[in-house]
């Protein structure tokens, strides 16, 4: 089995420029920062959710606080992940109670992710709202859930893979469609 790269949606430009633009949309959509927090999903979630907190700041000169969820007990198919699934912590360092959430992610497919952190985020308490932020939204909903605030709108099939690689894990910050060529 071979990963190929189709093409290269976003570049690291295209991707720090729609995370400031997500960063202004919830600063106008909220009227600031006043009981406002941010939960990105991990992995790559909790990377965008810290660089949005960051220039939430460099645009109010005021932070905002940002956690962090793993969802993994929370899905819905946790039994075909495997007898072993990798659980990581989940750290939500403030009280949700009362507070607009703002849960980011870095791509919108089926919305089954974004479920299981809605599950999570009410074991936590309960916020006033939830928003959603996501890089891509790539369409093929299974769940009645859409984002508040999307980076980039990428239509794909089902068989096509949608990579968002983050500098902090993967070396690079760039959008990528994906598709599996599988060996004879």
């Amino acid at each position: 089995m071979k990963v190929r790269t189709k093409a290269r949606v976003m570049d690291s430009d295209d991707l720090r420029r729609a995370i400031t633009r997500i960063a202004h949309e919830i600063l106008e959509r909220n009227g600031g920062v006043d009981s406002l927090a941010i939960i990105g999903i991990q992995t790559r979630g909790s990377f965008l959710a810290k660089r949005i907190a960051d220039a939430v700041e460099s645009i109010e000169q005021e932070s905002v606080p940002v956690g962090v969820l793993d969802i993994t007990l929370y899905r819905d198919d946790l039994q075909t992940v495997g007898d072993q699934p990798v659980v990581n912590e989940s750290s939500i360092p403030f009280d949700v109670q009362g507070k607009t959430i703002v849960l980011v992610d870095d791509v919108l497919y089926t919305g089954r992710t974004v479920r299981a952190a809605l599950d999570e985020i009410i074991d936590f308490g309960r916020p006033r709202s939830v928003q959603l932020a996501v890089i891509v939204d790539r369409g093929h909903r299974e769940l009645p859930i859409r984002a508040d605030y999307v980076g980039k709108n990428v239509p794909t099939s089902d068989s096509e893979i949608v990579a968002v690689l983050m500098n902090e894990k993967d070396g690079s910050d760039e959008v990528l469609i994906q598709t599996v060529e599988r060996s004879a």
